[in-house]
């Protein structure tokens, strides 16, 4: 009888002369990403409980019976970190921290006693007397100031919770509002200033825009959605809609006429996306309804499981716009759209700046601030002159500028004149009309460099560094200006983008500068711009930087080249 230990050897030689079967390999299993479609409806974050304890709009009453008598240190943190946002609010930055501060373990810090409020301006859209109560909102409550947003917005700094139900009562005496301005619902709709009027468009789609409001802003059935939603509705393509969650823009069916094309998904900051066609031909009559079909698909099957993948733009990479296209009329629409063409391109940017003839037989003219730069004292005058001029119509642009309509052509250049006094001018200079920035370290928590208030140094100086060769760009440059990764000024599809960051200064030191980007572009070639490794400037280099490209550029263009064409062949070294 054998031993047990060669029984146990000889077990052991047969185990391993004949092989076990393979195991089925386990499927691995993709954590939820908490959207309510598929069942998950319990918060898988902060964000998500806080929306779920209480609907953001219901702050409101408790802004206007505890927290507006009380004061700011009564203020539930749940509510002023999150829900007030729903109402236009965000506390602003303290005054006196640098780049090095800006950081989520700083808030306490970083969260000053006042207010950023954002006004509602769907397509841009103002009378005079709507322009006055915004000037005089700014001057009494708001130490004068009043930046014009890149979303066709005015916001203000400076405001106190005790002044806001004041705020609001004035606001909607006059038709405004800030509700959902801000927060994870639907933003403002982008339109086009000259909707109705201008010769270029293919349809106004003014009566779309209003129904969208009145129907569902405010509505707590669309209020809480993973993220932001924005939107832009134009005729013609001057409402930057490649980068917009949901954007329909004018274009002619062969056998239907006039329409809008459905695009959905873009979007910028950290992970930018560019939207994609549906494909879908939309009649005007049929934009709400297909509006609302869309931001229920983003509100039911989002991702609400981290903030970062939370926009629509990440569920259409995913599931691909073939499957949306089918969701979207089979589960939301009951009915299926239309196939329409694609508009043609645009060769640059359409901002209005200037002065052009409308349908109505007047003109349009308009203006730019510097990034939007305005105040309530600039913005009462404007509204004088306009009515001087006989307009009470004032668009803001996606471009930061201001627009005034109905302008006879005797009037033309009294207006003209009474608004370059201001600082306004219609004919500026091509930086001065090319450049946009975000609010910055100024007043923004978020933010690593100044901005906004730096611009207003900038255009002056690249005005006169560069005026020997002005004349020789016939071609606009635009330069936008980020004050932290989110691109709430677009960076990364400027000609010469900036994102700020704390950057070496060569001896060791964090001091404040940015990442550059090159080349980026809507329209004929949309694009977004070119990093080179490595390649930052601070902001005491970023005049230099700006004039040291751009005579590169001059000098080595091809005869009508745009500057996003040269930067994609250009030598390294000729960008940096």
């Amino acid at each position: 009888m054998p031993s047990t230990t060669d029984a146990t050897t000889a077990a052991d030689s047969t185990a391993s002369a004949t092989p076990r079967p393979a195991r089925a390999a386990r499927p691995v299993k993709r954590r939820a990403e908490g959207q309510w479609a598929l069942g998950y409806r319990e918060p898988l974050n902060a964000n998500e409980q806080a929306k779920k304890d209480d609907n953001p709009l219901n702050v409101r009453a408790r802004i206007e019976n505890i927290y507006s008598k009380q004061g700011f240190d009564s203020i539930d943190k749940g509510d002023l970190r999150g829900r007030f946002r729903w109402w236009g609010l965000y506390t602003q930055r303290e005054q006196g921290y640098d780049g090095t501060f800006t950081g989520d373990e700083n808030i306490d810090l970083l969260e000053a006693k006042y207010f950023m409020m954002r006004v509602r301006c769907d397509a841009g859209a103002l009378n005079v007397e709507q322009l006055r109560t915004i000037a005089g909102i700014s001057q009494e409550f708001g130490r004068n100031t009043a930046d014009l947003s890149d979303r066709e917005n005015v916001q203000f700094h400076w405001i106190e919770v005790e002044n806001v139900p004041e705020i609001w009562k004035r606001l909607e005496a006059v038709g405004l509002k800030t509700t959902e301005a801000c927060g994870d619902c639907p933003r403002v709709v982008l339109g086009s200033p000259l909707a109705g009027e201008s010769l270029d468009e293919v349809l106004d789609p003014t009566p779309a825009i209003d129904e969208i409001v009145r129907r569902y802003i405010g509505d707590p059935k669309y209020s809480n959605l993973p993220r932001k939603f924005k939107t832009a509705i134009s005729g013609q393509q001057d409402v930057v809609h490649e980068i917009n969650d949901i954007a329909f823009i004018g274009v002619n069916h062969p056998e239907h006429g006039p329409g809008l094309d459905l695009w959905v998904g873009g979007g910028l900051s950290t992970n930018p996306m560019l939207a994609q066609r549906v494909g879908a031909w939309i009649p005007l009559d049929e934009v709400p309804d297909v509006w609302e079909g869309v931001v229920s698909i983003f509100r039911d099957y989002g991702y609400r499981r981290l903030r970062a993948k939370a926009r629509l733009k990440f569920l259409i990479k995913d599931w691909g716009i073939e499957k949306f296209r089918e969701v979207l009329e089979t589960e939301y629409l009951q009915r299926p759209l239309l196939d329409g063409p694609a508009p043609e391109k645009p060769k640059r940017p359409i901002d209005h700046v200037g002065i052009q003839k409308t349908r109505n037989g007047q003109n349009a003219v308009g203006f730019a601030p510097i990034a939007g730069r305005v105040s309530g004292e600039i913005l009462a005058q404007v509204a004088d002159a306009a009515e001087k001029a006989g307009s009470d119509r004032i668009r803001f642009t996606p471009y930061q500028k201001l627009i005034i309509l109905d302008v006879s052509d005797e009037a033309l250049e009294p207006l003209i004149a009474d608004l370059d006094a201001l600082g306004l001018p219609a004919r500026p200079s091509h930086w001065r009309k090319n450049l946009m920035a975000c609010s910055g370290i100024e007043f923004c928590k978020l933010s690593f460099a100044e901005t906004r208030k730096r611009s207003q140094v900038l255009v002056p100086e690249l005005e006169e560094r560069l005026a020997d060769i002005n004349s020789e760009l016939d071609v606009p440059i635009t330069i936008n200006i980020n004050g932290c990764p989110n691109s709430c000024a677009r960076s990364q599809i400027a000609d010469i983008g900036f994102k700020g960051q704390l950057v070496d200064d060569g001896d060791g030191n964090q001091v404040e500068g940015f990442q550059v980007h090159l080349g980026g572009s809507l329209g004929f070639d949309s694009a977004f711009g070119r990093k080179l490794r490595q390649h930052k400037v601070t902001s005491v280099e970023m005049g230099d930087y700006i004039d040291r490209v751009v005579r590169q550029f001059v000098k080595g263009r091809n005869e009508g080249e745009r500057f996003a064409e040269w930067t994609v062949r250009a030598d390294e070294g000729d960008l940096r």
